[in-house]
């Protein structure tokens, strides 16, 4: 894979370069060792593209998790305990769901990284909502979110959100005051 386009989304490309170099020069190693061609085995059924041989997303994020294992990369899970005090008197549901927790793809020294080849909804979640929740709980200063650019999306079943619609987003609805310095990294075959 190759690295296609970098967005710095409050100042991430910046801070991980200076607090985490060593971390940054492993990702994009990790990033250019995958060979996404051996990933191009899902044969589409849609109807838009019937027969066609694209890119599998699970495939490719096997291919990530044995680059990012190569220098020690481990995922974070940390459990969810769902409160129930805010309840009403009158409704007797359970909110326990035993086994429920939340993953970080890839961390390291604090730094976070999700690779997502999902819908668009998950890239947006992954660094408004999920990238703060682990700061807050102390597992991450901040985070590098890994995803499709367009032209790569398209040799994916169709949903498959991409790095310019993403960037377009973000630099639309601002940084907030709890959001960390993330930065997202368009991958192309």
């Amino acid at each position: 894979m190759r690295i296609a386009a970098e967005y710095s989304f409050n100042n991430g490309a910046e801070v991980i370069a200076k607090q985490w170099p060593g971390e940054i020069a492993e990702i994009y190693d990790a990033i250019q060792s995958v060979d996404a061609k051996r990933c191009r085995t899902k044969i589409s059924k849609e109807k838009t593209m019937p027969g066609r041989r694209l890119n599998d997303p699970k495939a490719l994020n096997r291919k990530f998790k044995l680059a990012f294992g190569r220098t020690r990369w481990e995922s974070c899970k940390v459990r969810c305990d769902y409160p129930t005090e805010y309840n009403r008197p009158d409704y007797e549901g359970r909110a326990d769901a035993p086994g429920a927790f939340r993953e970080m793809d890839f961390l390291k020294n604090k730094l976070g990284i999700e690779v997502q080849f999902g819908k668009y909804a998950f890239m947006v979640y992954n660094v408004c909502a999920k990238m703060t929740i682990f700061r807050n709980l102390g597992h991450i200063d901040a985070g590098v979110e890994i995803v499709p650019v367009k032209s790569f999306a398209d040799k994916m079943s169709t949903g498959v959100s991409y790095f310019e619609q993403f960037v377009w987003d973000l630099k639309v609805r601002g940084v907030a005051n709890i959001d960390i310095p993330v930065l997202i990294i368009g991958i192309d075959a």
